[in-house]
Formats: C-alpha cells, sequence, structure tokens
C-alpha cells in the first residue's frame, strides 16, 4: 500500500478505489503497522506524526482547505505564543464553503488570492506575509505582534537559525484588504519593533507600553574596558537598564558562565545606576510585579 501514500499519509478512500476490501481494510493497516491520524487517513509504519503530518491528512481530505494562521506560522518558523503541539490546526477554505472548528481542526471562510498561496514542505500554505496578516486580523494583540516581529528578525526557532522571512511594508500591503479586524491590525503596526529578538522581550516591551513606560530596545552601552554591549531595555535618562530572558534557558556551565560575566559587565557600565533581570516565567505570568519592579527602580534612579 505504500505506493498509495502521498507524503507518508494514505487516505482510505484511495486504498478501497485501489481494491482493498473497506470492511477489513482497518484491521490490515494496523497489524501492518499503520497509525490512525484520523479518520480517512493513516500513516505508514515508522513516520513521526508530527504537525506537517497532521496537516497533510487534513489537506488531502480536503483539497480546497490552504494551511494558515498558527499552523501556516509555525511551517514559516515563525515563533507563536502557547503550545503549538496541543494547538488546532488552522485552515483558510477560500471557496467560503466550510467553517467549523472541530476534530481539532479550525477552518475559517476568507478570500485568498493565488498570490497568497506559497508550497511549504509539499503542503499548500499562506504566505508568510498573509500569515502575519490574518494573525494580526484575528488577535489578540501580543500574540500576533510576537508573530510579527519574530517573522521581521533574525530568529532561532526550534535549533534552526532563519533569516527574517517577510518585511513590515510587505504585511502592510497584505492588511490593506477591507477584512474584518483589518483596522486594528493596521493600528498595531506602530508597535512592532523588528529590533527584539525573542518573544518575551516582545511581550515585555509590550506591557512597558500599557503601562506608559518606553524604554529604549536594544540600547548600546560602553563597558568601562571600551566594550559595547547591547541591553534589552534602557531608561537612558534614570540609568535604569533591564534584562529579560528568552524562552530557553541556558543550561549548560558556559552560557551560564557567559551570563555572569555579562550581567557584572553590564553593572559597571558607567551609565547604568540600576540593572533589572526578569525570567521569561515574570514576564509572561508575573507581568505587574515586574512593571512594580521598573516603576521602583525608576524612582530610585531619579532620585540617585
Amino acid at each position: 500500500m505504500q505506493e498509495l501514500t502521498e507524503g507518508g499519509v494514505l487516505l482510505t478512500s484511495r486504498a478501497v478505489d485501489a481494491g482493498w476490501p473497506e470492511r477489513s481494510l482497518s484491521r490490515v493497516l494496523r497489524v501492518e503497522g499503520w497509525t490512525r491520524i484520523r479518520a480517512g487517513a493513516w500513516v505508514q509504519p515508522g513516520q513521526v506524526v508530527d504537525l506537517a503530518i497532521r496537516l497533510r491528512a487534513v489537506q488531502l481530505l480536503r483539497p480546497q482547505l490552504v494551511v494558515s494562521h498558527r499552523s501556516a506560522a509555525a511551517l514559516w518558523r515563525i515563533e507563536t505564543l502557547g503550545n503549538g503541539t496541543d494547538a488546532a490546526l488552522e485552515f483558510v477554505d477560500p471557496k467560503l464553503a466550510l467553517r467549523r472548528k472541530s476534530g481539532g481542526v479550525h477552518v475559517y471562510r476568507l478570500p485568498l488570492t493565488k498570490a497568497d498561496v506559497a508550497v511549504r514542505n509539499g503542503l499548500r500554505v499562506t504566505n508568510p506575509a498573509r500569515t502575519l496578516a490574518d494573525l494580526l486580523r484575528a488577535g489578540p494583540r501580543n500574540n500576533a505582534l510576537v508573530a510579527a516581529e519574530s517573522a521581521l528578525t533574525y530568529r532561532r526557532v526550534n535549533r534552526v537559525r532563519r533569516a527574517p522571512v517577510t518585511r513590515l511594508d510587505v504585511i502592510a500591503k497584505a492588511l490593506e484588504a477591507p477584512l474584518l479586524g483589518a483596522k486594528r491590525a493596521r493600528d498595531w503596526l506602530g508597535l512592532i519593533d523588528p529590533r527584539s529578538e525573542s518573544p518575551a522581550e516582545t511581550i515585555a516591551r509590550l506591557h512597558m507600553h500599557d503601562a506608559g513606560l518606553h524604554p529604549e530596545p536594544q540600547a548600546e552601552l560602553l563597558t568601562p574596558e571600551g566594550r559595547r554591549l547591547r541591553l534589552d531595555f534602557l531608561f537612558r535618562t534614570e540609568g535604569v537598564a533591564v534584562e529579560v530572558e528568552g524562552y530557553a534557558y541556558h543550561g549548560t556551565w558556559d552560557a551560564h558562565r557567559r551570563d555572569v560575566v555579562r550581567f557584572n559587565q553590564i553593572a559597571q557600565c558607567p551609565k547604568v545606576r540600576r540593572l533589572l533581570r526578569f525570567t521569561a516565567e515574570d514576564v509572561f505570568h508575573r507581568p505587574a510585579l515586574m512593571i512594580e519592579g521598573i516603576r521602583a527602580a525608576l524612582g530610585t534612579g531619579v532620585s540617585g
């Protein structure tokens, strides 16, 4: 039955059309080590059931569907918030026939042009700009801006270093279509800062923005030895530096040593009166405490 597969996926309808008896097909496939992905679709023995395989199964069953939103972002190695492995598979139906959220699949009825669609890993998927436009229109704001800033910068995603996948002006162009949420999405474009280097930095900056705090991102300073350092955020007038950890903990001894050296070098910079360091947990789950700490430090910096 291997010859009936496409990208490792077998549709039971193809097996039946090829002459396999429908009543005993499931039993035969299980005995031979195939894995059922969803109704009507199986994956060949030894194949890992990853996101691409799950998306392929749905697209083979419903060929008109185009991978979109967070599922498309994952294929383009664009970071998003949340656990992608548990998220619903997201598609656009350009024929405007299907709109449902069931069986782990979310289908949006949205118009698509031919230019909006690309092929990635053998799947029909919205191109990066259209993907981001859809995420911005759908919201929420912070989730969408994390994706946008990830797409606009060099990032290491799933241990792969990639270049920017689109430009801000291209995203703006994709938002010109008069679709629901487009005006709000265009307003959010003004909050995008391509200097952000991680989702945690994006969220930290947005929390500070909402609190009326506007530090200089990726600020450059000189150490007493003349070495250039870049800080995540700097309130230059008050001399308050803010460093934010990314998602991943730097678990090796060498990484820990480098972090300690960097922390000490920042603390020795003449322009830095106070250095604050927040974890990703602080940023995502305790933002009020983070803002409280920054406000307190700014008060100290001003008086010092």
